[in-house]
């Protein structure tokens, strides 16, 4: 099999992206027929289909699917290669580090990594990009390419897929979360959201007969303390969805068997080793437990 070049690649995912042979010609500068024959010349290296064509443009198989993130990767790759290349001489790292986490990590557990990353690597971007902790996550968007380093929930019930390595940042406990003062808040109403439940602590949570079943879902953990904090109900939270919590809800440890997450960061073997993605790694492991 011959190699894909950059420059299929980059026409791969221009038609990923666009969903259509003509709308990546316009967006590559290219004519819709030099675009159709790249696609067909790299299927034909590939030994498969990649796109579903049809009238409402082309689609990924599952085949293309993975031939757009190994080409996300590769790419990165290159880009990375040259900035740190160029960097080599001086001991400088530049250029954009992208980062996948879910919102409460975001919050509370990238900012003051991110500041002490550019007190020392000034030339340094980084690129943030707020997840949905369901499903796939953060994991995913380094998987597929659209990250170099994500910020994701992991351990015994959430490994890091085979394809990453990663490790431990911040092991929160669980909490209870109801209106200040309130006289019996394990009578109120359930609120929760998608992101909190590991398997793990679905299993605790089914074991605690006090607990009723969740009577709204909340969009994420900002809404679900809000609505707490206006007394709408009660909730089970971790510690970084908790920092800067309002006076007007009180936290109550459930014991030595409550719940817990695990809080890691997430990788490719390849990234790992790159200068932007471990001095990022240091900074993350210098301030795990947030203020």
């Amino acid at each position: 099999m011959t190699d894909l070049a950059p420059h299929e690649l980059r026409v791969l995912l221009a038609v990923g992206s666009e969903r259509g042979f003509s709308a990546a010609a316009r967006a590559l500068g290219m004519t819709q027929s030099a675009v159709s024959h790249s696609v067909r010349t790299s299927e034909r290296k590939l030994g498969a289909v990649l796109f579903g064509r049809g009238r409402s443009g082309a689609t990924p198989t599952a085949a293309g699917e993975r031939a757009l993130a190994h080409a996300r990767r590769v790419l990165r790759l290159l880009e990375v290669m040259a900035a740190e290349v160029r960097g080599a001489e001086s001991g400088t790292v530049a250029g954009p580090l992208r980062i996948a986490a879910f919102r409460s990590a975001a919050l509370h557990l990238l900012p003051r990594a991110l500041e002490r990353l550019a007190a020392l690597h000034p030339d340094l971007v980084p690129e943030v990009r707020i997840v949905r902790e369901v499903g796939r996550g953060a994991a995913g968007e380094v998987l597929d390419g659209r990250a170099d380093l994500g910020i994701a929930t992991i351990g015994t019930s959430s490994p890091v897929p085979p394809r990453l390595v990663g490790g431990v940042l911040v092991e929160e406990a669980y909490a209870l979360v109801h209106p200040a003062g309130h006289p019996s808040p394990r009578s109120l109403p359930l609120v929760d959201w998608a992101e909190n439940c590991t398997s793990y602590t679905r299993r605790w949570w089914a074991e605690q007969e006090w607990l009723p079943a969740a009577t709204v879902e909340a969009e994420d953990d900002g809404a679900v303390l809000s609505m707490v904090s206006s007394g709408f109900g009660m909730a089970v939270m971790p510690e970084l969805s908790l920092i800067g919590a309002p006076p007007s809800v009180e936290i109550t440890d459930l014991g030595p068997a409550r719940p817990t997450r695990t809080v890691g960061y997430v990788t490719t073997p390849e990234l790992g080793k790159s200068l932007a993605v471990r001095a990022l790694v240091r900074e993350l492991r210098a301030v795990r437990r947030p203020v």
